[in-house]
C-alpha cells in the first residue's frame, strides 16, 4: 500500500492551520497547499514569468518578488484575470503536490495530510479521503477574520461570500473538526481524528515525534 494523502480543509477564519499544526506536532506529515502556491511563483520561477505576462508588470514587489496582494485584488471582481491566474498555477501546484508526495512515499511515510483551503470548491476532495473540516460558526469566522488580518467585517463577508459556506463543507466530510472551543478543545479533537485515520490507514502513534 502507498501514502495516503488525506485532506484538511475549512473556510476563512476556521482554524485548519491550528489542526495542521497540531498534526505535524504529532508526527504528522503537511503539505500546505497555500507554501506550494507560493512556491510556484517564487522568483525566478517559469510560473513567476508567466503571471507577470498575464496580469503585467505591476504585480512585482520593489524585490522582484509577486505582490500577492495586489494579485488577490486584482482578481477578486474579474473572473476572466482569475481565470488567467489560475490556468498558470493550478497546473503548477499539482505538479508540485505530486512531486513532494513523491517523496514522502520514497521516504517509508505510509501517511501524509493535504491542507488546502479550497478541496471542495475546487472538485477534488474525493482524490482526499479521508477528508477532514475544521468548522466554527460563521460569526466566529468573522471575527477571528478580522483580528487576524485588520480587516473589516463588510471585507471579511466579501470574501466569506466567495467561497463555499462551511456548511456545505461539513456536509461532505468524513472528519469534522469544532474550533467553536479553546485551542485544548480542538487539539484534543485533532489527535482523536489522526488516530481514527492511523488505525485505518497506518502510520501508527509510535511514528508521532520522530
Amino acid at each position: 500500500m502507498g501514502l495516503v494523502l488525506f485532506g484538511l480543509t475549512g473556510g476563512l477564519g476556521s482554524g485548519k492551520s491550528t489542526v495542521a499544526a497540531r498534526f505535524r506536532a504529532q508526527g504528522l506529515p503537511v503539505i500546505d497547499a497555500d507554501a506550494l502556491a507560493r512556491d510556484v511563483v517564487a522568483e525566478g520561477t517559469e510560473g513567476l514569468g508567466e503571471v507577470v505576462r498575464a496580469l503585467g508588470p505591476e504585480v512585482l514587489l520593489p524585490d522582484g518578488s509577486l505582490d500577492r496582494a495586489r494579485v488577490a485584488a486584482m482578481v477578486f471582481d474579474d473572473p476572466g484575470k482569475r481565470r488567467q491566474l489560475n490556468a498558470i498555477v493550478h497546473p503548477r501546484i499539482a505538479a508540485l503536490l505530486l512531486e513532494r508526495a513523491a517523496a514522502l512515499e520514497a521516504r517509508g511515510e505510509p501517511l501524509a495530510c493535504y491542507e488546502a483551503a479550497l478541496l471542495v470548491e475546487n472538485g477534488v476532495a474525493d482524490a482526499f479521503r479521508p477528508l477532514v473540516v475544521v468548522a466554527v460558526p460563521e460569526a466566529i469566522q468573522i471575527a477571528r477574520a478580522m483580528a487576524r488580518d485588520g480587516a473589516t467585517a463588510e471585507q471579511v463577508r466579501a470574501r466569506l461570500d466567495a467561497q463555499l459556506p462551511l456548511a456545505s463543507k461539513v456536509a461532505v466530510a468524513d472528519h469534522v473538526i469544532d474550533n467553536a472551543g479553546d485551542r485544548a478543545a480542538t487539539e484534543r479533537q485533532a489527535d482523536e481524528v489522526l488516530a481514527s485515520i492511523r488505525v485505518k490507514f497506518g502510520g501508527g502513534a509510535e511514528r508521532a515525534g520522530r
